[in-house]
């Protein structure tokens, strides 16, 4: 399977319609201070740090992330987490179990998916809230390739746990603020 993904015919345009966000103006006072700010509002998201008992490294996924291509075209791919907008009644867990196995192709009971915290996001545009768990898994909890459903082009990336520290501040990889966040729970975790 191809590392990377070739994008083409990449073009600005207005949005006319929404499915997945809602730009809104906020009009507000502060301190008797009128106040404007523009912002989205969209949904919260789950996110789960995997790590692969056997090989010994955390399950990443790799995906084509259009705004980040927009601001940086040498970006084809960023790595993140696997994760998942709450866009059904489930229960977090439950969520965050069709997303490893949607994503990652693995079947991991929901016993085994552990809350770490939940924090906000895009403080400053969106404002949603992601609520990052932790799984431990292994080739017998593998069930499927992975990839997503629909038309979502997901690659996995394994990082070796010895060479999750140098990953982290190697600037040349596009990585989210989660994905930081969990490596260094982990870090902090075995200490």
């Amino acid at each position: 399977m191809n590392s990377d993904f070739v994008v083409t015919n990449f073009i600005q345009k207005p949005l006319d319609s929404f499915n997945f966000i809602k730009p809104v103006k906020l009009v507000y006072e502060i301190n008797g201070k009128k106040k404007t700010w523009e912002a989205v509002k969209s949904f919260d998201s789950v996110a789960v740090l995997l790590y692969h008992k056997e090989k010994e490294s955390f399950l990443l996924v790799k995906q084509f992330r259009a705004p980040v291509f927009l601001n940086d075209n040498t970006k084809t791919y960023t790595y993140e987490l696997c994760a998942g907008i709450i866009d059904k009644e489930k229960s977090l867990k439950e969520i965050v179990k069709e997303e490893i196995l949607e994503e990652c192709g693995y079947n991991v009971n929901i016993k085994d998916i552990h809350k770490i915290t939940s924090f906000f996001t895009n403080v400053g545009v969106s404002g949603s809230k992601q609520y990052l768990f932790y799984a431990a898994i292994n080739e017998s909890q593998k069930v499927g390739k992975g990839g997503g459903i629909d038309d979502e082009f997901i690659l996995l990336e394994f990082i070796p746990l010895k060479q999750a520290k140098e990953f982290m501040f190697d600037e040349t990889k596009a990585k989210t603020p989660g994905l930081l966040f969990a490596f260094s729970w982990w870090i902090t975790k075995q200490l």
